[in-house]
């Protein structure tokens, strides 16, 4: 049996899998922490609300004024005739143009925060349901350890039977096979469950070489119930993606706004001052005089007839009209199917939990027992194990796939936090 004491070793080393990482133990509310601190593309996201919000003061500014200056020399060297200097100011004016772009930058900006909120409502049910995972994992880890382990006591007790001579060689031979059948599937599930503890590290910002988190807490059943209705009209409120898609609408009409009065003419107003020196010239003298200026120009806008660039803004603000309605429809179909997915699964929980577990164990041990006093063969002891360890382990399947339900319900509702 020295084999079997070498085996139980590695596999208590197997629940700690890689050796120069350190594995922490993290509960569910410190994980989502980490997560809405630490996770690297939530962090790159939020820099688009900055840059949208850096947008609007600069959609603030005002046209720069144009200052010119014009020397001129008639002849003076020769005719005498005199020189002139001007200086002028000159401003564009946009009639609306400017007030429309702050409105759209505006619009913009709160585009961008709610889809952040978006992709972070996204983002904490995905994280979760890796959460979930790991859960999962870890629980069936310990129904293949607790089952190799049954069988290991087997083996040995075999094993001492045989040397007393009440069994035969084939069955200790057979029951430590099994063992090692057995074994072999518990190093998977482990390998299986250390791919799990890696997939945490991207949503906290950690790298897989540094600390691996596992969770403290096991699958359960939380204490749900919802009323569809009620489901429907919060997502309405709530879903972010909706009110993203409802303020797209409305950046839609602030881009058709812009487009019609980017066709309106630029106005230029202008003001100059200039300086004429004294005329010496002995046919025509003139003094020295000081001339000021204003003037305005309007540009023959021709470019306005041609309506491409508002047509195809207003197709865009039909277009995103069209879009939000569709993605009402769409949130009422994901809560229906979110919410009969959350009901099949809370029905399959309590098929489970009336009867089919309890039988299962009542089962095993007592084919065990029978065994050990030679009432039943090792073929109905392994049989027995079997059912059992199928049931237990599509019993945690069950579980994660309800507790996965419940994720998806309260993510189709938009609620921020899936789990209490």
């Amino acid at each position: 049996m020295k084999r079997y004491k070498i085996a139980l070793l590695l596999v208590a080393a197997a629940a700690c899998p890689i050796q120069a990482q350190t594995v922490a133990p993290i509960t569910y509310k410190q994980y989502m922490h980490k997560v809405s601190t630490d996770n690297l593309e939530y962090a790159a996201e939020k820099m688009n609300v900055s840059a949208a919000r850096a947008d609007v003061i600069a959609a603030k500014v005002f046209d720069d004024p144009s200052l010119s200056f014009t020397y001129s020399n008639n002849e003076d060297h020769t005719l005498q005739m005199g020189q002139s200097y001007e200086l002028g100011l000159s401003q564009n004016i946009t009639l609306g143009r400017r007030g429309a772009g702050i409105k759209l930058a505006r619009s913009q900006s709160e585009l961008a925060e709610i889809v952040l909120d978006d992709y972070f409502r996204n983002l904490q049910a995905d994280a979760t349901l890796a959460y979930l995972e790991v859960m999962k994992q870890k629980q069936l880890y310990d129904i293949k350890k607790s089952a190799w382990s049954n069988m290991y006591d087997l083996a040995k007790s075999d094993s001492i039977r045989l040397a007393a001579g009440k069994i035969m060689e084939m069955e200790a031979v057979q029951s430590k096979l099994e063992a090692d059948i057995m074994y072999n599937d518990l190093l998977q599930a482990g390998t299986e469950l250390e791919q799990a503890y890696t997939q945490l590290s991207p949503y906290i910002g950690t790298a897989v070489t540094d600390t691996l988190f596992h969770p403290v807490e096991e699958l359960e059943q939380p204490e749900k119930e919802f009323i569809l209705g009620d489901l429907m009209q919060s997502a309405i409120e709530r879903r972010t993606d909706l009110r993203a898609a409802l303020k797209n609408t409305e950046v839609a009409r602030r881009e058709l706004t812009l487009a019609k009065r980017e066709k309106r003419p630029d106005v230029e107003l202008s003001v100059g001052w200039s300086h004429n020196t004294r005329v010496h010239n002995e046919e025509a003298p003139a003094p020295a005089f000081d001339g000021v200026s204003a003037g305005i120009a309007i540009p023959l806008n021709f470019s306005s007839l041609n309506r491409g660039a508002v047509n195809a803004a207003r197709f865009r603000a039909k277009q995103a009209e069209l879009q939000y309605n569709q993605m009402c429809l769409q949130v009422q179909r994901e809560v229906m199917e979110a919410y009969q997915q959350f009901q099949s699964q809370t029905q399959q929980i309590k098929h489970y939990e009336h009867g089919i577990l309890q039988q299962a164990q009542t089962v095993l041990d007592g084919k065990i027992y029978s065994y050990n006093r030679g009432e039943v063969s090792l073929l109905e002891i392994l049989n027995a194990q079997r059912t059992y360890d199928d049931v237990q382990a599509q019993y945690i399947e069950t579980l994660f796939n309800y507790n996965a339900a419940l994720v998806e319900l309260e993510r189709s509702c938009g609620m921020h936090h899936p789990l209490p």
